[in-house]
């Protein structure tokens, strides 16, 4: 087990633990890698202006999300192949995250079948399974639809329509690895074609299509209960689009700069969609969370809620389902102590006032 104290020395131990390729893989990001840079930069550009003698008392963590009632403001975020990081993948995640009371977003691309998640997730929880299934929509209904119909089945209460990918970014360090396709004996598990003769379909291609629009939100609006959550807006304009058509929530995400370069730091776009959004829906954002003052910082500036993708799973290298259940007590741990020395006593009070925001011209001066 690590004895790391915080994310950044995980990271460091699952990147000697890590083939070189699995790493970058992890790791990097589209192009230069500026989005991936900014999303971690930006959030040390916001300072803390802490309120003191308050008598806040003991900081209280838990808040509730599209009727989840979890005991930290910390998500899991959808990410692939978690067995490339630990034998037993994502049902390691999923245990950990159902004990810390929390919600995993399990990936489409995931190499465990989302039953199997769910029945990992059930059992550490001790009932309901805490999970959300997140989709990339396929030119293909019927599939899409067999995807989410497996999902609700699964337990799963919301749908995370990643949006941003209508064709795959250029990933330049998987390119220079040659890393493309997973080892024998792993698969993305969810997109088996139904059996064969030898009892194991063969697991489809996922589709990046340009041709995807709202049409097929509305589509998707028709045909299930559950509640989803478009992943992938960071313009004030899409967010409001998503309300208007039926979208239950956002998650504001540049995923993770793997995508489009350049795009701004998505805690830097987070008040501009505040703002369009209007308290509506809830807001989440993913990108960059690395410290429990990352979360209070984004809190403070209205999300619900955050999400977490690679510190997961460098937890999951280190020792599975015990690293990633140490990544969420050290980001308790942290958020705890800094809403104290904020002085605030809930995760729901937080306000833009706390923040104070630095220039760019001091960034750039003191380098």
């Amino acid at each position: 087990m690590t004895q790391a104290f915080s994310l950044r020395e995980m990271e460091r131990e699952a990147r000697q633990r890590l083939e070189p390729a699995v790493y970058d893989y992890i790791a990097g990001g589209a192009d230069d890698e500026i989005t991936l840079r900014a999303n971690e930069a930006a959030f040390a550009h916001i300072n803390l202006l802490p309120r003191v003698l308050r008598g806040a008392g003991p900081a209280k963590l838990q808040t509730a999300i599209l009727g989840h009632h979890i005991s930290l403001p910390i998500l899991i975020s959808p990410t692939a192949f978690h067995r490339l990081a630990h034998p037993e993948g994502e049902c390691a995640t999923a245990r950990a995250a159902a004990a810390a009371g929390t919600v995993m977003i399990v990936s489409m691309a995931s190499t465990v079948a989302i039953e199997e998640v769910a029945a990992a997730s059930r059992e550490a929880a001790g009932g309901e399974s805490s999970l959300w299934f997140q989709i990339y929509l396929q030119p293909d209904l019927g599939f899409t639809e067999s995807l989410m119909r497996r999902a609700e089945a699964a337990g799963c209460s919301a749908l995370v329509i990643t949006v941003d990918s209508p064709t795959f970014g250029r990933r330049n360090r998987d390119l220079q690895n040659g890393f493309s396709d997973l080892p024998a004996g792993m698969c993305c598990e969810n997109l088996r074609e139904p059996m064969n003769g030898d009892g194991r379909g063969k697991a489809r291609q996922i589709v990046f299509s340009p041709e995807l629009c709202w049409k097929n939100v509305e589509w998707l609006r028709k045909v299930t209960e559950l509640s989803i959550v478009l992943k992938g807006i960071v313009h004030p304009e899409d967010a409001k689009l998503a309300i208007q058509h039926g979208a239950d929530a956002v998650l504001i995400s540049n995923h993770g700069g793997r995508q489009l370069d350049t795009v701004p730091a998505t805690i830097d776009l987070l008040p501009a969609i505040v703002d369009a959004v209007g308290g509506k829906i809830p807001l989440l954002l993913d990108g960059g969370i690395r410290r429990g003052t990352d979360v209070v910082k984004a809190l403070a500036l209205g999300a619900n809620a955050v999400a977490i993708g690679r510190p997961a799973l460098w937890g999951l290298a280190l020792a599975g389902e015990a690293g990633v259940t140490r990544v969420l007590e050290i980001l308790r741990s942290e958020l705890d102590r800094s809403l104290t020395l904020c002085g605030y006593s809930s995760v729901r009070e937080l306000t833009p006032d706390l923040l104070q925001f630095r220039r760019l011209e001091e960034t750039c001066t003191r380098g």
